[in-house]
């Protein structure tokens, strides 16, 4: 199903069963091998809780979703914003974390990407280089699992040809092909080749209301990054109800750079490689009573 969608949008693209490769080693360096085992996903919060205005009391804890996901000592990917109650500001999450389990403690391998205060440019940090926490704030869309070895879903794609970037393509393939029927997908895929356009917030939350997609634009800070870049997506074909965010993607490098990822931006030289498992599970956390459809790209 994916490789027939993949070809309409991609030069080349070609999506096998594969056993996962060793998450640990580089380029990725998770502290979990591989993606398998009880998958589920998750979405917290969500996109009101930070426009128009920020609700900053809204602070979650991974180790915590973990438990309300019946999965105590998962492993998580996703995308979501820092707690801007241990930062003091705002920021964009890239959670990679094996929860802490009856036996083991925590291993936070997240990141943080916020704009550098020096140079207006991206600063992207090691999340437990400064704070030993698990927290995250306003939003996340995680993917978990318990981190095992497996079998898993290769994807690659090469030479975008269409409109639709990476992850897209792979959802809307799901969503045509699956018709009401929801399935959701997460992992872990790196842009090998080319570059990307990526956002991060800024680290003041918008005094002004953000009503509109043209606001929360100009309220983003947008830049062009290289590759290598790793990314963690969560991908649901469609929303059964439960006003989910049905595909977010962040990514990190070894580099310097990383963010909330839109598109590649060299669609001519650009390769993707990914990881990807379906999800048998799927948990809404802390649903927004309030709601609307701005800022969900």
């Amino acid at each position: 199903v994916l490789q027939k969608g993949l070809k309409e949008n991609f030069a080349d693209a070609q999506v096998s069963v594969v056993d996962c490769p060793d998450l640990t080693q580089e380029p990725f360096n998770f502290p979990a091998k591989g993606i398998c085992g009880k998958p589920r996903i998750a979405d917290v919060g969500g996109v009101p809780y930070l426009i128009p205005i920020a609700q900053k009391e809204k602070v979650y804890d991974l180790n915590t979703v973990a438990k309300d996901i019946e999965l105590p000592g998962a492993f998580i990917l996703g995308a979501g914003a820092v707690s801007s109650r241990v930062l003091g500001i705002n920021a964009e999450f890239i959670p990679i974390v094996k929860t802490k389990s009856e036996k083991k403690p925590a291993v936070n391998g997240s990141y943080v990407a916020q704009i550098n205060p020096a140079d207006k440019g991206c600063l992207l940090e090691k999340y437990s280089s400064k704070y030993t926490d698990c927290e995250f704030g306003l939003l996340a869309n995680l993917y978990a699992s318990e981190g095992q070895p497996g079998k898993v879903i290769e994807v690659k794609a090469n030479g975008r040809t269409g409109e639709l970037n990476f992850v897209s393509c792979l959802r809307q393939t799901l969503e045509k092909h699956y018709g009401e029927k929801p399935v959701g997908m997460g992992g872990t895929f790196v842009i090998q080749k080319g570059k990307a356009k990526i956002h991060i917030m800024p680290p003041e939350f918008s005094a002004c209301p953000l009503n509109t997609d043209e606001d929360v634009n100009n309220w983003l800070k947008f830049f062009e990054m290289k590759a290598p870049l790793i990314c963690q997506p969560v991908i649901v074909s469609r929303d059964p109800g439960f006003d989910l965010r049905v595909e977010h993607t962040h990514c990190f490098s070894h580099h310097g750079e990383g963010g909330h990822y839109h598109q590649d931006t060299s669609p001519d030289s650009v390769q993707y490689l990914g990881y990807f498992q379906p999800a048998e599970l799927l948990f809404r956390i802390d649903r927004p009573q309030e709601t609307h459809l701005v800022g969900r790209d």
